[in-house]
């Protein structure tokens, strides 16, 4: 097992360091002089030289990257444009709404993706398979923008008691206070979060009920399941205790890749419904061409999916023990 969880180790660092190289010559060769968006098109040539020689923009990328990955390694990610604040420090301010908005998606999506999954393929070729198909269907092929629009605009307006823009108290600390007797904050939080969480979850709560009815169909079909069911088992136990079981490594599989989708996604939703969260952060610092900012949020959400990623290869260890053993 030590061996397995290295060698995923060894491969999320290799990832990072790609994505880094990525990120860095992506930056530099976006249009627009950082230094000038700084101090304004009013400053002179002599304070333009000045500040280029002190951010050490005059040096060779190579030795410019190298100087970037160094400090990112130190945790300074540089200091943003705009605000004049570390950009390590805006960020820390804005991953916890993110990761919020992303794991109440994820969550929301395996409650409902999964059991309709399950159903759809227990009632193969009925209405249900039929009806569960089409919207999982539709889901799919809709734009997670489209739906957080469509959601405002008839859920967002027409039901006084769901927020439509901004983030209610975090989950965290909410969950402390339900903890000491106190259930607003609580409320309060996942009020702010239906919305945005199923705008954003929609596509992948589909991707989940394709593969879950997919992989489902071909585990009742095999034989330890026949076996089951010919000594008597009830079917609620051979669908959840013996199919469902065996059914959930693809599931995993698609859950870990469209962790990624969600992270994209969460660029789009966030600003739809005003969410404070990194995504947002980044559309802003792309309009003010604050270029230090987009570098360093960019890699952090591209950090997040690696380790989600690499945290989904260690399940796949503890799933099937066969393949910790490869």
């Amino acid at each position: 097992m030590l061996i397995f969880i290295a060698k995923r180790v060894l491969g999320l660092g290799m990832i990072l360091l790609a994505l880094s190289v990525l990120v860095f010559l992506l930056v530099k060769t976006a249009p627009g002089d950082p230094i000038r968006i700084m101090l304004g098109e009013t400053a002179s040539a002599e304070q333009v030289a000045h500040l280029t020689r002190l951010y050490g923009l005059d040096r060779p990328l190579p030795e410019q990257y190298l100087l970037w990955l160094k400090q990112a390694l130190q945790g300074d990610l540089g200091v943003s444009v705009r605000r004049q604040l570390p950009v390590a420090d805006l960020i820390a301010e804005r991953m916890g709404a993110t990761i919020e908005l992303g794991l109440a998606s994820l969550l929301l999506s395996i409650l409902l993706g999964v059991p309709l999954g399950v159903i759809a393929a227990v009632k193969r070729n009925t209405w249900l398979d039929a009806g569960t198909m089409v919207l999982a269907l539709i889901g799919v092929a809709a734009p997670s923008f489209w739906v957080g629009l469509l959601l405002l605009s008839t859920i967002g307006l027409s039901v006084d008691w769901v927020p439509i823009f901004g983030r209610g108290p975090a989950f965290g600390p909410a969950l402390l206070e339900l903890v000491r007797g106190d259930a607003r904050p609580l409320i309060d939080s996942l009020r702010y979060l239906l919305l945005p969480a199923l705008a954003l979850g929609t596509s992948m709560i589909a991707v989940i009920t394709r593969i879950t009815r997919s992989s489902m169909l071909e585990v009742l079909g095999a034989d330890f399941v026949r076996t089951a069911r010919a000594k008597g088992v009830r079917p609620t136990m051979v669908v959840v205790g013996h199919a469902l079981r065996n059914s959930l490594m693809p599931v995993v599989t698609v859950i870990g890749v469209q962790f990624g989708a969600l992270l994209g996604g969460a660029i789009v939703i966030e600003n739809v419904f005003a969410w404070p969260g990194v995504g947002r952060l980044i559309v802003q610092a792309i309009t003010q061409r604050d270029f230090p900012l987009v570098q360093g949020s960019v890699l952090m959400l591209g950090a997040v999916f690696v380790i989600a990623n690499l945290l989904v290869d260690l399940s796949y260890g503890l799933l099937d023990p066969r393949i910790r053993h490869e």
